[in-house]
């Protein structure tokens, strides 16, 4: 079987009301579909590649090969995990956890995005405390970070929820203008301590491999 040889297709992250894993061709044609139909306010940028600045079609496409180049490129040292969120069975959007070198730097990043009618359910909260679960408790991760515009309030208090403390300020350019990103940094300690969602983990050990975990 195919998840023999790639055991990341039987990874299972699980809240209350989420299930975390990779899709199937099918539901990534509809995670795609998604994502077209507009993951937030036109108006504003929340993401550093403007990505969404495209036409319909392009946005799908492009959900579409950035899924597949991740996997294609994986490797032990350097990876990135896009993880399609469904709820009640239905994609919602997406949420990704990357490290580089981690048996070293004990350190994974987050980023993520929601399907524009899935705003506003508290959705965003649960799928990144999935991920680090996934992170602190499966991978024995010291710390996880995540970066957001500051007009990005939605995931910025995600990260005030789930503990994060500032970690800094950076000077960017987005569609042309001044955008600042806002840092954030989470120990292992604050996420103990704001540990508030049930996650469950199907089928992570023989994927301690291709995370390149830290060995005890």
């Amino acid at each position: 079987m195919l998840v023999d040889h790639f055991p990341l297709l039987g990874l299972r992250l699980r809240t209350p009301r989420l299930e975390l894993r990779l899709p199937s061709p099918e539901e990534l044609a509809t995670l795609a579909e998604l994502a077209a139909a507009g993951v937030h306010d036109p108006d504003v940028m929340p993401f550093l590649v403007p990505w969404t600045d495209r036409p319909p079609a392009e946005i799908a496409r492009s959900v579409v090969q950035h899924h597949w180049a991740q996997l294609a490129k994986w490797e032990p040292g350097a990876w990135s995990l896009n993880l399609a969120v469904f709820h009640a069975g239905v994609p919602v959007g997406s949420q990704s956890i990357e490290a580089n070198d981690l048996a070293i730097t004990r350190e994974v990043s987050t980023g993520s995005w929601l399907g524009r009618r899935h705003h506003g359910q508290g959705i965003g909260t649960e799928m990144r405390a999935a991920v680090l679960h996934l992170a602190f408790a499966g991978l024995d991760v010291e710390e996880a970070t995540s970066v957001a515009f500051m007009d990005n309030h939605a995931s910025r208090a995600v990260s005030r929820k789930l503990g994060y403390a500032s970690d800094g300020i950076e000077r960017r350019v987005v569609r042309g203008a001044l955008a600042i990103d806002d840092r954030q940094r989470l120990t292992r300690a604050a996420w103990e301590q704001h540990r508030t969602v049930t996650v469950t983990i199907e089928g992570l050990d023989p994927c301690l491999p291709l995370f390149g975990a830290p060995s005890e």
